[in-house]
């Protein structure tokens, strides 16, 4: 998992760095707002796809005696920080140009230019949502999940942040023409700002959404209801526990789940029969999610 994201924050980057020059080029030849809006919002997405490479890179560190559980959670950060940008430097910067172009409306010259760079602008930024999106296909395995629900669940906060980027990008390319198409074309001076303040909003949005995933993760989430029913289920065919008192959860990182059980083994168990039975349950968890990074046993109030 951890290689498909880091392929696609790749393909990501590589697409808005191109991407962010272009319209940069354009919006200073065509003296759209919406298009300096999308320039910015591509240069802000490349910066993104750099923290979240940050991120991996970080959160990848073996563990040491400072984080014993290692650095999974770093990642989190650094996408809560995208989150940041996003909102800051995406959302607030639009909404201001925005408001500023409606109340004092400038003409945009050379549509053309600005919406060729569009155009082309919408295949890179399909290509990368793509790569993205069979990423998406490759997790869910098959499994009817939707893609809005796949961004609410996913705990590879990497690819969920290109997933949203992507997808407001080229929600954004459409909003822009349509306010180059509007200000030149049915002769409305208001619409370049008004596309900007409508992608501000989109950044916003998306902002909002991120940030709330991850912060979420960071307060110490525990697994989807769904993994939680396969590893009670796992649990529940192991002969050795005669009860399960408390199950607890903790995402660690992307990829490393931390399991901490309180339960009873059979009465007059050896110290070596319940080690035995301790190993035993971790090779089950594991085997049911890969991402089972360590497994902590305490004995319940009812173990003999």
């Amino acid at each position: 998992m951890a290689e498909g994201s880091t392929r696609v924050v790749l393909a990501a980057l590589a697409g808005n760095g191109a991407i962010a020059l272009a319209k940069f080029a354009a919006a200073g030849l065509s003296g759209s707002t919406a298009m300096l809006t999308e320039a910015v919002h591509s240069l802000v997405d490349t910066g993104d796809q750099i923290l979240l490479l940050v991120g991996q890179k970080r959160g990848a560190r073996t563990a040491d005696a400072t984080h014993p559980l290692g650095y999974g959670m770093e990642t989190y950060f650094w996408s809560f920080v995208v989150a940041l940008m996003v909102f800051l430097l995406g959302g607030v910067l639009s909404l201001y140009e925005g408001v500023r172009h409606i109340l004092h409306p400038e003409p945009v010259i050379s549509p053309w230019i600005s919406l060729g760079v569009l155009a082309i602008a919408a295949v890179f930024e399909g290509a990368s949502f793509r790569v993205g999106y069979r990423e998406y296909r490759r997790v869910v395995r098959g499994r009817p999940v939707r893609l809005w629900q796949f961004i609410r669940a996913s705990k590879d906060v990497s690819l969920v942040s290109v997933l949203l980027e992507d997808s407001a990008a080229l929600v954004g390319l459409v909003l822009a023409a349509a306010g180059v198409i509007g200000a030149t074309f049915l002769k409305i001076p208001w619409a370049d700002g008004a596309a900007s303040v409508a992608i501000g909003l989109l950044l916003a949005f998306v902002a909002f959404v991120l940030a709330n995933e991850t912060r979420s993760l960071i307060a110490g989430e525990a697994v989807a209801p769904i993994v939680m029913e396969r590893l009670t289920a796992t649990l529940a065919k192991i002969n050795c526990i005669t009860e399960l008192e408390e199950i607890a959860t903790l995402h660690l990182g992307p990829g490393a789940i931390l399991v901490a059980l309180t339960l009873a083994f059979r009465p007059k168990s050896t110290t070596e029969a319940v080690n035995t039975a301790i190993f035993e349950i971790t090779r089950c968890l594991q085997e049911t999610d890969g991402r089972i990074a360590y497994v902590y046993v305490r004995p319940g109030q009812h173990a003999a």
